[in-house]
């Protein structure tokens, strides 16, 4: 009579626990690559060497082209008189209201100051975007 020994090893290896795995990090990645917001607009920031440790909620971008000044709020096209409202209505639930300012180097410093006065009228912290020397 043959005994066959019952604690026989099984080498075969499982990927299923490892594919899982890398799944999960694809979706993370994904997810929060999805929630980083860069500034899609081109511009051409002034120069500076001095950083500001101050993380904005928002960021508002002027550009202009063609001989007209075109505003953007998140690079979301903004009309000048609908600023205003729509700063109050992101930043309503902000402990902290910083705004980033991106401007181009073309731009007057007249439309820098309406904006720098919406942000003063409603107690915002302001931050000028520059690029590093």
């Amino acid at each position: 009579m043959a005994i066959k020994r019952g604690s026989k090893v099984d080498t075969s290896f499982s990927m299923s626990s490892m594919s899982d795995m890398v799944f999960l990090l694809l979706i993370f990645f994904l997810v929060t690559s999805t929630l980083v917001s860069p500034n899609a607009l081109k511009l051409l920031l002034p120069k500076s060497n001095s950083q500001v440790q101050g993380k904005p909620i928002t960021s508002i971008s002027i550009d202009d082209i063609n001989g007209a000044y075109y505003y953007y709020i998140e690079a979301q096209p903004v009309a000048f008189e609908n600023i205003e409202s729509t700063l109050q209505q992101k930043l309503m639930n902000e402990e902290e209201k910083t705004i980033a300012l991106h401007v181009d180097g073309s731009i007057p410093m007249d439309e820098v100051v309406k904006v720098m006065n919406i942000a003063k009228n409603n107690n915002y912290k302001l931050i000028l975007a520059t690029s590093p020397e």
